[in-house]
């Protein structure tokens, strides 16, 4: 037998074309943590490859959403239909963000992670308040009436909403220009339908393509992370990071499996299928960067049929946030406990309310979630101040909420799918998706 002279680095590269694009993604982000702090000021330099692949992700996100979103509500066919699907995945969202709230609260109570943090340690975190900007904290703290909230979500502008990629809008105006489509005739409608099912296809392609640098984007942004915050911050607040992710953990492993089951799917299925999208969406941090992956996966590894992906992932990606949710309950009793604030029932009660409606609509990039905080602490009265204690870990947390957000998405998208007999398995996977 000849043996093999393949040159060593033509058989190093053709080993690692071999690898699947998931596992390139998990040995950038793995490689990315280790070397990051060794690499020190190199890491933080590269940071803006990382800052590029997510621009191109971003670059697509909003073609794509108006495209989907439109044929996806005009394919519905039936106004019925379309309020139908719509009421459910409202219902679904806001009754999982509620119990994400709850939990989160509930294990705060339960664990005390603010409890005996010593004045030193308080006192040097505090100094990097800095790591929230004044301008995010006027914005977001403003208290818009209910009135004034529903009238910011119709745009002046749909070009102005794209540009600025404001999703509330850009949604709004996409499903009401589907509904526009279905009411108008077969011969209208088809013209325009062809043409954002091609766009709707390029954009997809699109993804492929970018993917491709994912692995890489991915280690650079990790590595510039782990450069400049080390594991000295999270040492630190170990506690607090081990119930903020434990509880998005149990979260994860409880609610999504029963939501599974309740549309016939099996948990185990589910989670190899969807592997790929958890692990992007924890690289990334952005449930918007995420969401054409999500698509792709959704529809063509889970079955959900495309007129429902189209509409509950991207209304999913702007107001459903399961984890920020957790995240806000946690990180509120950890303030006050270290500010050493009681928090009553009605306080309680208050932070779900309060956490629930801010989850809704926080735009679905990295960092949102700590912005969103000062939504709840204001509400309460807590010190606003209080924030830099969470700055250290932020990244870590925001990587885990997203995680959470994008799945509890999906999990939204099958049930709705299932309701609807709209979910069809791959004939292929069908014994071990009901399984």
């Amino acid at each position: 037998m000849t043996p093999d002279r393949t040159p060593l680095p033509k058989l190093i590269v053709g080993k690692i074309r071999g690898i699947k694009l998931h596992t390139k993604i998990l040995l950038g982000l793995i490689l990315g943590a280790v070397f990051g702090p060794l690499l020190g000021n190199i890491a933080v330099q590269i940071k803006p490859v990382g800052d590029a692949f997510i621009n191109l992700l971003i670059m697509i996100v909003v073609p794509l959403v108006m495209a989907s979103l439109i044929v996806g509500t005009a394919s519905l066919g039936d106004l019925r239909k379309l309020g139908r699907i719509g009421i459910k995945t409202v219902g679904y969202y806001l009754v999982a963000t509620a119990l994400a709230v709850a939990m989160g609260l509930a294990a705060g109570k339960a664990f005390k992670p603010g409890a005996g943090m010593d004045e030193e340690t308080k006192a040097s975190m505090l100094a990097d308040y800095a790591g929230v900007t004044e301008e995010q904290l006027q914005r977001v703290t403003e208290k818009p009436s209910l009135g004034d909230f529903l009238v910011r979500i119709i745009p002046r502008n749909p070009f102005r909403a794209m540009a600025e990629t404001n999703f509330l809008q850009i949604i709004f105006f996409a499903i009401l220009f589907g509904i526009a489509l279905t009411i108008l005739g077969e011969q209208h409608r088809k013209p325009v339908l062809d043409i954002l099912n091609t766009v709707n296809d390029a954009m997809i392609v699109l993804v492929k393509m970018v993917m491709r640098v994912a692995p890489y984007g991915v280690f650079a942004l990790i590595a510039a992370v782990s450069a400049q915050f080390g594991y000295g911050v999270l040492l630190t607040l170990l506690k607090y990071v081990v119930v903020a992710v434990g509880t998005m953990a149990v979260f994860t492993v409880t609610f999504y499996p029963i939501s599974l089951r309740l549309s016939g799917m099996s948990p185990v299925f589910f989670f190899k299928k969807y592997y790929e999208v958890m692990l992007f969406a924890f690289s990334t941090s952005s449930s918007n960067a995420t969401l054409p992956v999500n698509l792709e996966v959704s529809e063509n590894e889970l079955g959900v049929s495309n007129q429902v992906a189209a509409f509950v992932l991207p209304l999913g990606a702007t107001v459903n946030m399961n984890g920020t949710a957790i995240y806000q309950g946690v990180s509120t009793i950890f303030i006050a406990q270290v500010f050493g604030i009681s928090l009553g029932l009605m306080d309680l009660l208050t932070v779900v309310l309060t956490a629930t409606l801010a989850s809704i609509g926080a735009a679905g990039v990295p960092g949102i979630g700590m912005v969103t905080l000062t939504i709840v602490l204001t509400q309460l009265g807590i010190p606003l101040e209080g924030i830099a204690l969470v700055v250290g870990v932020e990244r870590i947390l925001d990587m885990t909420r997203t995680t959470v957000n994008v799945t509890g998405d999906t999990a939204c998208a099958i049930w709705v799918a299932k309701t609807e007999k709209e979910l069809n398995v791959p004939v292929s996977e069908e014994v071990s998706a009901y399984a």
